[in-house]
């Protein structure tokens, strides 16, 4: 059986239309307006994504920052508490078992915000590695998650009485919420890490207040035009950061993470594939597994494709065979259900936004 967000009835009750995620029901998009609504929203006012699938962990003890930073890619020692990273979990040969967000609340305590699918197994390897005296918890459902989103969206979140005034990556905390200031869609936004029973009231208010709830689909279009790799499409235990084009997300001079050698191995090699963007030069919606040619040789294939609805064109993230030789500005076709479409490699984001 699929679980559900504590606001399963208010997107009901708003018409959503649902889809399965990570072993979840979630809100595809909503009536009144769909995908396209939701997106623009998002890029010129305000939207609020429930976000609850995603996972919660913590990791709590003597030490359990350092021993975080033994594990995951990035550094925390770059951060200080009050401060938010993105980094990944690497299995020994370099492949990503998820990627996530770390708050670093104390040297003493840390929490994750994993993918939904691969929450029990992040934990499940944090918890057999830890050391005595700290403690690796699931927390998936004991809080959930408002991504409030888009250059309103400050203004939304400081009329609930929640703080705004943070710098990009940076949080504040108290018995109420948590409240980030990062989201997934390239705008200026906030994460709101709420208690599971909380999070209807917080809901309402903003709804009430006229932002617009958004669904995963506009999640989707919204982090493609950014070129933000999703785990299971750009990331995955075959595909590397080095291959992702992630390893800024790699705290390289560290001693030790999770697949060091097998990443220093390939980053100094050199990855046989990379993370390209594909912008059409005329119709068609690429999506996912669909392979890149240039001059009639296949070259690559898709990772992810959608409709851009702020440039009214088609993108797509692709991985590119390095021996190709190919670079941003060369024109290659994808294979969209037997039609070739043109494209032209560039380097995403494909639109101007102000995350910061």
């Amino acid at each position: 059986m699929l679980l559900r967000s504590p606001l399963h009835d208010r997107h009901e009750a708003l018409g959503a239309k649902f889809a399965e995620f990570g072993g979840w029901e979630m809100p595809l998009e909503y009536s009144g307006g769909g995908v396209l609504k939701e997106h623009t929203a998002v890029r010129t006012g305000a939207g609020v994504f429930d976000v609850s699938h995603l996972g919660k962990a913590g990791v709590v003890g003597p030490g359990a920052a350092a021993f975080v930073n033994e594990c995951l890619t990035n550094d925390l020692g770059r951060i200080a508490p009050g401060k938010a990273q993105y980094t990944l979990c690497c299995d020994e040969s370099g492949g990503v078992v998820d990627d996530m967000i770390a708050y670093l609340f104390s040297d003493d305590d840390v929490f994750l915000i994993p993918n939904a699918a691969n929450t029990a197994d992040v934990v499940d390897r944090l918890a057999a590695a830890a050391p005595s005296g700290v403690t690796v918890s699931n927390l998936h459902t004991k809080y959930a998650i408002l991504a409030v989103q888009g250059p309103s969206s400050g203004e939304a979140v400081r009329a609930l009485g929640f703080p705004t005034e943070h710098d990009y990556m940076s949080f504040s905390a108290d018995e109420k919420a948590v409240v980030c200031r990062t989201g997934y869609t390239g705008e200026v936004g906030y994460e709101l890490v709420l208690p599971w029973d909380q999070a209807g009231p917080v809901w309402d208010a903003l709804v009430g207040n006229g932002v617009r709830p958004c669904g995963l689909g506009a999640r989707d279009t919204l982090r493609t035009e950014m070129g933000y790799p999703l785990h299971g499409q750009e990331l995955s235990l075959e595909i590397s950061p080095v291959q992702a084009r992630s390893g800024w997300a790699v705290g390289w001079s560290k001693p030790a993470f999770w697949g060091r050698e097998a990443l220093l191995k390939e980053k100094v090699e050199g990855p046989r594939r990379t993370l390209r963007g594909l912008e059409l030069t005329g119709r068609g919606v690429p999506r996912g597994h669909m392979t890149v040619y240039a001059g009639g040789t296949a070259v690559g294939e898709t990772t992810s494709g959608t409709f851009s609805p702020t440039k009214k064109v088609g993108i797509a993230l692709a991985l590119i065979d390095t021996a190709a030789g190919l670079a941003d500005g060369d024109t290659v076709e994808i294979d969209i259900r037997g039609r070739r479409a043109e494209a032209v490699l560039t380097k995403p984001p494909f639109v101007q936004t102000t995350v910061r």
